[in-house]
């Protein structure tokens, strides 16, 4: 600015104060103040008030609400700037006098006098300095603002608004971006260049200028000295610190569930979730690391939770927060897809609780039809007559439809919703086939339903608000929670893991879409899930080869050791098959009091041992005794099923050894070994 400007704003800034006091009041009052108010990025914090992501104000600049700031930068910064700024009335008169007189006297600028407040006026209105009428009105602005604001209010808003470099405005913004810290807590030379940043934002820009920026900051180093505010070896030691060359990544953790949170209260500043932030990293570099070498487009979703109080500790929807092939924008926590397996301990909670079925219980795992619908093992053999507690630990599929034809669909769908899920139904009519996963429902929907068994039976919405407790639903009774957790525990662990840490199931939906792994210990539930968006299969996968490791290995990075399982309710019954009473030793089903027990099936034709010529129409049996309909087996694949008649002929059977079987209603079978030329 030239002299005559200067000139000037000294005689405007004289006159205001020796004359026309009373005219000056009335033009400084008539001031029309900008928005006080300074819009700041929503902030998403975690349970202990770290930010887990942070959003830009509309326009793209990063500007946040100040903390705490380190009481030594604005001692710095006021020494540096505006050194009477507590004393002046917005306005430092004796700096503008001595500001006039070097520029007149070297025929330029030599020195400033912009203090603090008008530096304030300034920012608040995106004026420039370079012009008198600019000028001018920032020192109206300022003698406005110290008249309305307590100096305190003033520095805050500068504190908000300070440019430190491209889109970066404000204390805290700066301190995140060239730091990664708060600025509670500031070394010298940190607190130095933060004081010289504003000055001249863009041509001291650490990452693009780093020479000018340290050039910077050792001159208010060398004032700081100076004037007392450091002592010169302090001032000489911070010198030595080197100016950050890279802005920081500003947090942006939990991003699903930070959208979440804005799109639910998008006028809200701060949102408190119940989020763990390290454990969030924690799970989402696992995530990430997870889907390495896994066919293209493959994600993985984590949800694990507080299981006691109800709060969810880390949430992450995918394996990365992008587009492409993997989908990440999607949050596959909330995707509804197919449960496959990890229905089961509820059907197995529900018939031990309704007295259908114990732990020692037999039931048979045999071929069987449901008026149209004829479940099939995975593997596509059957075990015959198995404890319960093996049924579910083999994830058996007939012995759960048989006890949800004994129970009804109806009654398992009232227990999901009860425990806070959201299942949705094809036609949305509940049938057999949502025991074996024939339901929509979400990664959050299943851990919800784990977390109730592991709290023994009680139901606690799962939340992610701080202060969003739900109350408790009982949905099982105590011992039947426990039991069905019991028999979980006794699974075998993935490689390396430690075996009972974990009541735990997995599971793999219909064309291997979803991969699924569910668990608890004393404490903690947690959920994996691992597929495609899209839905598409992923051939090969299976829970229990690519979701369980991940499952354990989360409750590993949330903690150094598991908390023990609970001991069973006083109330349960814990004894072997033969002493159970008698209807619970072995599990009927429906209509099996109207059943004539025939004995055992016998095997009649042909003899154990036979040689044979193969028959074109197919290999003819024959059975006596035992209760129809019968299924017969090739080498333990089911070739004839429901068959009620005591004749039948088996096709397709190939020269050489076989193995022929016949099973009855009951789950009673006899085998014969046959030889075919």
């Amino acid at each position: 600015m030239r002299a005559h400007h200067w000139l000037f704003a000294v005689a405007l800034a004289l006159t205001i104060g020796a004359g026309g006091r009373d005219a000056a009041d009335r033009w400084i009052a008539a001031t029309p103040l900008p928005a006080l108010l300074t819009t700041t990025g929503t902030e998403v914090l975690d349970r202990s008030g770290r930010p887990l992501r942070i959003y830009t104000v509309a326009d793209g600049r990063w500007r946040l609400a100040p903390g705490p700031v380190d009481p030594a930068f604005t001692d710095m910064l006021i020494a540096y700037e505006d050194r009477r700024y507590h004393s002046h009335s917005g306005v430092d008169l004796r700096a503008m006098l001595r500001a006039a007189a070097q520029a007149v006297a070297q025929g330029g600028i030599v020195s400033g006098a912009s203090t603090l407040t008008m530096q304030v006026a300034r920012l608040m209105e995106e004026g420039s300095t370079g012009e008198w009428a600019g000028k001018l009105r920032q020192i109206r602005l300022a003698l406005a603002l110290e008249r309305r604001l307590t100096k305190d209010e003033i520095l805050r808003i500068y504190l908000s608004r300070a440019p430190y470099g491209g889109n970066i405005e404000g204390i805290r913004a700066a301190t995140l971006a060239w730091f990664g810290k708060e600025p509670a807590r500031l070394t010298p030379a940190e607190a130095a260049l933060l004081v010289a940043l504003p000055q001249s934002p863009e041509t001291r820009r650490p990452d693009r200028h780093p020479a000018a920026a340290q050039g910077a900051r050792d001159r208010v180093l060398d004032r700081m000295a100076q004037s007392g505010v450091l002592s010169h070896d302090d001032a000489e030691a911070a010198k030595l610190d080197p100016v950050p060359t890279a802005r920081r990544p500003f947090p942006a953790l939990a991003p699903h569930l930070s959208d979440r949170a804005l799109a639910e209260s998008p006028s809200a500043l701060h949102h408190d979730l119940t989020i763990d932030a390290a454990l969030q990293a924690q799970l989402e570099t696992l995530a990430a690391r997870a889907v390495r070498g896994l066919p293209g487009g493959v994600s993985v979703a984590i949800l694990l939770a507080n299981h006691r109080s109800g709060e969810i500790l880390a949430s992450v929807g995918s394996a990365g927060y992008a587009g492409g092939a993997r989908q990440g924008f999607v949050d596959m926590t909330k995707a509804l897809r197919s449960p496959g397996s990890t229905l089961k301990p509820a059907i197995y909670a529900m018939a031990f609780d309704r007295g259908l079925a114990h732990p020692q219980t037999l039931i048979d795992d045999a071929p069987a039809r449901f008026g149209d619908y004829a479940p099939q093992n995975f593997d596509g053999h059957f075990r015959g007559e198995v404890t319960v507690t093996d049924a579910l630990r083999q994830s058996l599929n007939i012995p759960p439809v048989r006890l949800m034809d004994a129970i009804g669909p109806a009654h398992l769908m009232d227990v999901m919703r009860r425990a806070g899920m959201r299942p949705e139904l094809p036609g949305d009519h509940a049938g057999l086939a949502v025991a074996l996963g024939g339901v929509g429902v979400s990664l959050s929907d299943m851990v919800q339903l784990y977390a109730a068994l592991a709290r023994g039976g009680e139901a606690i919405p799962l939340h992610w608000r701080q202060g969003a407790e739900g109350a408790s639903t009982r949905i099982l009774g105590r011992a039947a929670a426990w039991q069905v957790g019991d028999i979980l525990s006794g699974l075998a662990p993935p490689p390396n893991a430690p075996a009972r840490a974990l009541a735990y199931k997995t599971g793999t939906s219909y064309g291997h879409r979803d991969a699924w792994a569910l668990g608890w210990d004393g404490a903690h539930v947690a959920g994996v899930w691992i597929g495609r968006p899209d839905g598409t299969p992923v051939p090969g996968a299976f829970g229990g080869d690519l979701a369980a490791p991940i499952l354990f290995e989360a409750f590993q990075r949330l903690k150094p050791a598991f908390d023990p399982l609970p001991r069973p309710p006083p109330e349960t019954l814990i004894v072997g098959t033969a002493e159970l009473p008698q209807p619970l030793r072995h599990f009927a089903g429906r209509g099996a009091a109207f059943v004539t027990d025939k004995g055992a099936p016998e095997l009649i034709f042909p003899p154990d041992g036979a040689r044979l010529a193969g028959e074109a129409p197919g290999l003819p049996v024959k059975v006596r005794g035992g209760t129809p309909p019968y299924t017969w087996l090739a080498n333990g694949t089911p070739r004839l099923t429901g068959i009620r008649g005591e004749q039948a002929n088996i096709p397709g059977l190939g020269k050489g050894f076989s193995q022929i079987a016949v099973i009855d209603a009951a789950g009673r079978s006899a085998r014969i070994t046959i030889r075919l030329d």
